[in-house]
């Protein structure tokens, strides 16, 4: 079981940006691929994207792309989910997820890690 731990989450304005960050202690942390998540309240998990982990492939899914950008620094450890021109509809949990072979899959349970979840919420 590898930790995930996301934060940055928080209360922006519509129309405003705001990076999430999802972070291990984990040794292993820079060879597994990062997909990133989210959970409306009285919704179900959503998948947003993936990056895998060289950072040579990133995926989003059309409800995000173009306003997400997922990055990474393997040397600290780190997956960036960067989220821009945030709308209401945005306000969820959001979660990363870790799997070693898998990458860009939209099944919770491709994911073998999961964080905590950090809440974002946009304000209209």
């Amino acid at each position: 079981q590898v930790q995930l731990v996301e934060s940055g989450g928080g209360t922006v304005q519509a129309g405003g940006s705001l990076r999430l960050s999802c972070s291990s202690s984990d040794s292993t942390f820079s060879s597994l691929n990062i997909g990133w998540f989210r959970q409306p309240p009285g919704w179900e998990r959503e998948f947003l994207g993936a990056i895998t982990w060289t950072a040579s492939s990133t995926n989003y899914a059309d409800s995000v792309k173009g306003r997400f950008t997922i990055s990474r620094d393997n040397t600290k450890n780190t997956v960036y989910l960067q989220m821009n021109s945030l709308k209401p509809e945005d306000t969820a949990v959001y979660y990363c997820a870790a799997d070693k072979r898998v990458w860009s899959s939209c099944h919770l349970g491709a994911y073998e890690h999961w964080g905590q979840g950090t809440q974002v919420t946009v304000s209209s």
